[in-house]
């Protein structure tokens, strides 16, 4: 008997002919079973069974917990026959399976095929196919029929795509989980005067987030809500002229204290902060910002970034307090120390380049307690800021390059293309909320769909609920 042990590494693939081939001739591989194989799996198969994917769910069947599709172990002989016995231009004619035992992740599997027939007319070979845990145990077994390669191929391994699993919609589940259990707070929602602000609005107060006040004039409102066949019983609203004086009586909702948050609807953003700004009853000592929230697939965590919305080219004191303010929703959300970037074009200090000066004295203000709770450092230039590699490569050492939590960007411009670069080509969730004022504002892009109003008003729900127990 011979064995062929499998190779990922080399850099050719080689066949076994049907003439080579041996009765007992065996061949092995192995792998180890992770939650991404599963994952991974379910999306490309489409089998979404909870017996795979829910472990509440799976907890309570048979297996008491989470396994393996059987068919992905059917997929791993189909591996080992395709690249290693008899490899590469074996033709699949047939295969039985019998599933014995459970996979569960963590398993570290030997795929095991052997030769038992060959049929020289047809050049047919049957292999006896088993698979085995790290216990030894059986868990599947079978016969495969193949017909098997009569010309030597030696080949380059073939180069497959890198696989990236991102789940949105477990991202955004973890943070309405965050903000499950918290009272709903009401909120002022400024002019949603079309599908996607109102419907977001009724999402929010849907899952227990918001008790929204719809602010708009009535007649458009309502309009709105026919066009989208929603509906608005139950739901106050207040009627005005207009979106400005929609945006008046919010704040002043808001200064009256009737109100914990505002969420803006379909108004220009400068229409809605001039409102708010022009009473001091919502200001506090620090400057307003406003902190994205993403998650992006190719990043292990959510990246917060400020200031992309409201301060064009803000000074050195103003950007301490969008650091500050950025800092205090990392808290929120549960990073008792979040790590910030301070980026910039370059990482070294020169006075040609006006953000390296101001990250440098930002980094000196946090050693002298002006800026609290976090680790700051810059300048960094972005792809130090979020690459461990690329940090290694230009000898940083530092507690922030390569795995910042928060990046705080030069000015407007910078912060809006690179949000939008997250958002449009990285394909990460976002949602946003301003912070500085006496109350959150969820403020919401007019292009944003319902998840990521919903999601700013969990951020905003978040912060109303720190407010009472710690004022801005």
């Amino acid at each position: 008997m011979t064995e062929q042990n499998d190779d990922e590494q080399l850099e050719t693939i080689e066949n076994v002919t049907y003439d080579e081939l041996s009765i007992g001739q065996t061949a092995r591989q192995t792998r180890t079973l992770g939650r991404d194989d599963i994952a991974a799996f379910a999306a490309v198969s489409g089998d979404v069974n909870p017996a795979h994917l829910d472990a509440e769910y799976a907890d309570k069947t048979l297996f008491h917990g989470v396994i393996a599709h059987g068919m992905w172990g059917a997929a791993l002989i189909s591996k080992l026959l395709g690249t290693s016995l008899p490899g590469p231009g074996t033709i699949y004619l047939a295969q039985t399976l019998r599933f014995l035992k459970p996979v569960r992740i963590g398993d570290t599997l030997r795929i095991t095929a052997t030769v038992v027939t060959k049929d020289d007319l047809k050049k047919h070979v049957q292999l006896e196919c088993e698979i085995k845990n790290q216990t030894g145990a059986l868990v599947l077994s079978g016969t495969a029929t193949v017909i098997a390669p009569m010309e030597k191929v030696k080949r380059l391994r073939a180069s497959v795509p890198q696989l990236h699993l991102f789940d949105p919609a477990a991202r955004f589940a973890a943070l309405l989980e965050r903000v499950r259990g918290l009272a709903a707070v009401r909120c002022a929602v400024v002019h949603p005067c079309d599908q996607q602000s109102l419907s977001g609005a009724l999402d929010a107060a849907r899952h227990g987030l918001i008790v929204p006040v719809l602010i708009a004039p009535l007649a458009k409102l309502e309009a709105t809500a026919l066009a989208a066949g929603l509906s608005l019983d139950g739901i106050e609203t207040v009627d005005v002229p207009h979106s400005h004086a929609a945006a008046l009586r919010a704040a002043g909702m808001a200064a009256a204290h009737e109100v914990e948050i505002i969420m803006k609807g379909s108004l220009h953003t400068d229409e809605m902060m001039q409102a708010i700004v022009a009473l001091p009853a919502l200001r506090t000592k620090r400057r307003l910002s406003h902190v994205y929230h993403f998650d992006v697939p190719m990043y292990d965590k959510t990246l917060l970034l400020s200031d992309c919305a409201l301060n064009i080219a803000p000074t050195l004191l103003e950007k301490a307090d969008i650091v500050q303010n950025a800092i205090d929703l990392a808290h929120a959300l549960g990073n008792p120390e979040p790590k910030v970037a301070l980026l910039s074009a370059v990482e070294t200090v020169t006075p040609k380049i006006a953000s390296t000066i101001d990250a440098a004295a930002l980094c000196k203000m946090a050693d002298r307690g002006q800026i609290t709770g976090a680790l700051l450092d810059g300048p960094l230039a972005f792809d130090n800021a979020i690459s461990k590699e690329s940090a290694r490569i230009k000898g940083i050492v530092s507690p922030v390059a390569g795995q910042a939590d928060i990046l705080i960007v030069p000015d407007l411009e910078s912060g809006n293309m690179l949000g939008k670069q997250l958002e449009y080509l990285a394909g990460a969730a976002t949602c946003g909320v301003v912070m500085g004022a006496t109350l959150p504002i969820a403020l919401t892009s007019r292009a944003d769909d319902a998840n990521s109003r919903i999601a700013s008003a969990a951020l905003a729900v978040l912060m109303a609920h720190r407010y009472r127990s710690v004022p801005p």
